[in-house]
């Protein structure tokens, strides 16, 4: 067993070889999409393509049309309860499950055998290229609700081999206390909770950067990609952390390898673009726009994803053709906030205050107050100098990202804790 690739003919392909079997991999699955799939058949019909052989080129897959969260989830309202993005009758589909609902109305996607495998084999290019094996022992720290990224990475460790272990239905405690008791070696969980159940551990006694766990995999929010959150990540369990990406409406599309330098997109399984969001022209950085070529009951077709990505330049580490996103997920399209006339990420912030080892869970407001913006970044401070972290935190984001920003020390355990994504920032301009 190559311990590396979970695909290694695929993955070492070269860029025209990899190009021609991606194309030719679309078009297989709109064959079918466009025999049964509603939604896509009115889509690209209106866009002069009535069969998979007009799609000859590249070029021509350029041309088609751009889909959006905003076309599904209204096509759904329109048409109760899935909407018409299904190739197949009702039902041949097996598995349902939604988004977060984070940015909107809840999106709901369904999936058949074959796409629910495939799902599985996306989840295994993870696991094996951070260096999962048999002899593994995984800890899925998650509730296990309609969120489809807790079913699916448990679906792929099959593919991984070793021991799956669920903790859905445990508090924070319980979770904690399990990993020690089955040994566990891997951990899959959002980069915030890997951060929490840490924290939790230590109020308890529990050493867990002692314990078996050497590898952590994390999606759902940029965390684990940024230097900070991830360095404090590895501190605090001992092991090496990794970032993944993907979605409930696209798949799980992109992961990391054991050297740690960029997010590989799969593009065994997706095509991708990135593409500036305001001209639509390709380019180095923007916006993500992918189109899954193995979930022919739920396909989407250059998709605009919302993500901002930075691709990578220089050749990979590790022999994979794929190419690769600096930083992973820098953040949304949509999500900088402009604050007295200076675009700031979250990600950006997040990133300096993770450089403080006293700080532990943190809050950032921003609100406009006599015709000015502020920036508030309330932080709990371990330690008995919380003064001297509050004046350091507030030089280094002036410093690095060009604002000034009011720091301000509350007391341990009061702001709030997340099991999925963290919602840790708030504009509050947008409601006056």
């Amino acid at each position: 067993m190559n311990e590396r690739y979970f695909d290694p003919f695929i993955e070492t392909l070269g860029r025209n070889a990899l190009e021609e079997y991606q194309l030719h991999r679309f078009r297989m699955m709109l064959e079918e999409v466009l025999g049964g799939n509603g939604f896509y058949q009115r889509k690209l019909y209106d866009a002069g393509v009535r069969k998979a052989a007009d799609i000859k080129t590249l070029n021509d897959f350029y041309k088609l049309p751009y889909t959006t969260k905003q076309e599904l989830t209204v096509d759904q309202i329109g048409n109760p309860p899935y909407g018409t993005n299904l190739t197949y009758a009702r039902d041949r589909y097996t598995k349902i499950h939604q988004t977060s609902g984070t940015t909107g109305e809840p999106l709901r996607c369904l999936d058949t055998d074959e796409s629910w495998e495939w799902w599985a084999r996306c989840w295994a290019t993870v696991y094996r290229a951070v260096g999962v094996t048999p002899r593994d022992r995984i800890f899925f720290a998650f509730s296990f609700g309609p969120f489809i990224g807790f079913w699916s990475a448990y679906e792929g460790a099959k593919h991984a081999g070793g021991l799956a272990v669920p903790g859905g239905g445990m508090s924070s405690l319980q979770r904690a206390r399990a990993i020690l008791t089955h040994d566990i070696s891997v951990l899959v969980c959002t980069p915030t909770y890997a951060l929490h159940l840490a924290e939790v551990a230590e109020e308890e006694g529990l050493d867990i950067a002692d314990s078996a766990v050497h590898t952590t995999i994390h999606a759902g929010e940029p965390g684990a990609s940024l230097p900070g959150t991830r360095a404090r990540i590895e501190k605090a369990w001992g092991a090496k952390s990794f970032d993944h990406a993907g979605a409930t409406e696209v798949g799980a599309w992109g992961f990391e390898s054991q050297a740690q330098d960029g997010v590989y997109v799969n593009e065994g399984e997706f095509i991708f673009e990135v593409v500036d969001p305001d001209t639509g022209e390709h380019a180095q950085e923007g916006e993500l726009i992918i189109t899954n070529l193995g979930r022919v009951g739920f396909p989407v077709i250059r998709y605009r994803t919302g993500d901002r990505v930075r691709v990578a330049e220089r050749p990979s580490p590790d022999g994979r053709t794929f190419r690769r996103l600096d930083g992973g997920v820098i953040g949304r399209v949509d999500d900088a906030m402009t604050v007295r006339g200076i675009n700031v990420f979250p990600s950006a912030i997040e990133n300096v205050v993770r450089r403080f080892n006293e700080v532990g869970e943190f809050a950032v407001d921003v609100f406009r107050r006599d015709e000015l913006d502020e920036l508030e970044l309330k932080i709990e401070v371990a330690g008995d100098e919380p003064e001297t972290v509050v004046d350091g935190l507030q030089a280094e984001i002036r410093d690095r990202i060009g604002i000034r920003a009011t720091v301000v020390a509350v007391p341990h355990g009061s702001l709030p804790r997340f099991d999925l994504k963290a919602r840790r920032f708030k504009d509050h301009r947008t409601r006056d």
